[in-house]
């Protein structure tokens, strides 16, 4: 991947969630970054299957996806999305170091909508990316305010009320709620909540879970909108 971000695309996300498949972990971290950067809400899968599993839980607008990968291919992943009633619609554009013409057709043939061939510039991916989701409507914008049962958070204002009366939020529980919240219904990993923090552990982001918890669950101990995701981070659940 080379390149770096340019002006005319910056911003241009608004909040589309995308789903990134490669089992190389330096792109698809590179390809996490960059993409967030540009305003996009980002999930990063290293295989099929764990890109099945997130893809049955949640609703993603657009998935990018490496052809080559050990045990199930990008092909066939693809030929599995369309395939599927509910997931038939979402937009696949594939990434690959193939370039020849056979596998281009191949990857179009499977019901992918756009391909790209490594290395390449990813101001040229948001553009393809942005192109596609145009053809293809996606979803509703990330609204600026999401409900928490009775509890509101502007996250714009980095405010949280219950019944119009404020709740008081550290800066530090502020930050998190709105990451969380940026990422609805998709589990965000627990070291990436500590990734602006000097907490290399992060036990720092369980305490601020913790106490958000007292301020928007009924019963902290049994939570209905933060949830734990064993085994990545957390995820946050809005009505």
């Amino acid at each position: 991947m080379s390149g770096s971000r340019s002006g005319p695309v910056a911003g241009q996300g608004s909040g589309r969630h995308l789903l990134i498949v490669d089992d190389d972990d330096r792109i698809r971290e590179l390809l996490k970054e960059y993409l967030a950067r540009e305003g996009y809400r980002v999930t990063g899968a290293a295989h099929a299957a764990a890109a099945r599993r997130l893809m049955e839980l949640i609703e993603f607008d657009l998935v990018v996806l490496d052809i080559m990968m050990p045990g199930e291919s990008g092909l066939e992943l693809t030929s599995w999305v369309r395939n599927k009633a509910v997931l038939s619609r979402t937009p696949v554009l594939l990434l690959t170091a193939r370039g020849e013409a056979d596998d281009r057709v191949e990857g179009l043939s499977r019901g992918a909508d756009d391909y790209m061939t490594k290395p390449f510039d990813p101001r040229e991916l948001v553009l393809r990316i942005e192109a596609i989701l145009r053809r293809t409507g996606g979803k509703p914008l990330t609204p600026r305010e999401i409900r928490l049962g009775t509890a509101m958070f502007d996250m714009e204002r980095l405010e949280l009320t219950r019944d119009g009366a404020p709740l008081r939020l550290t800066e530090a529980e502020a930050q998190l709620l709105k990451t969380l919240a940026l990422h609805a219904h998709a589990p965000v990993e627990r070291m990436d909540l500590s990734s602006d923090t000097a907490d290399i552990t992060g036990r720092a982001v369980d305490v601020q879970v913790t106490r958000l918890r007292r301020k928007l669950e009924a019963d902290p101990k049994n939570p209905r909108y933060l949830q734990t995701v064993r085994g990545i981070g957390y995820m946050l659940a809005p009505d």
